[in-house]
């Protein structure tokens, strides 16, 4: 890997869910420093938004890619935002379980 590849992240793991980043996202290699094993990753959203994160994602974590979507990141940050709100939506009202049909 080099710098300005386009990756993919290859793994879940909390230590890039914390900053938003998840498996499946795509992202380049935004410093031409290789350090400790890691590369520092950009991961873009589409247009002008803000970008998801830029972090230090070990190279075993991820793979090259011909092409880089950053549509991509969005469809897999919705996903995981839409999971976490049904998720705090249990948390904060436990009985409403009790509505659902099994």
């Amino acid at each position: 890997m080099q710098y300005m590849d386009c990756v993919e992240v290859t793994v879940e793991k909390e230590r890039y869910a914390k900053h938003g980043v998840h498996k499946g996202m795509h992202g380049w290699i935004c410093l031409d420093d290789f350090v400790n094993g890691t590369w520092l990753v950009n991961f873009p959203q589409c247009g002008e938004k803000d970008d998801i994160a830029m972090i230090s994602v070990k190279e075993e974590d991820l793979k090259v890619i011909p092409v880089m979507y950053a549509a991509v990141n969005e469809e897999i940050k919705a996903r995981f935002e839409e999971a976490e709100k049904s998720a705090k939506g249990f948390a904060d009202n436990p009985d409403a379980l009790s509505e659902y049909m099994i």
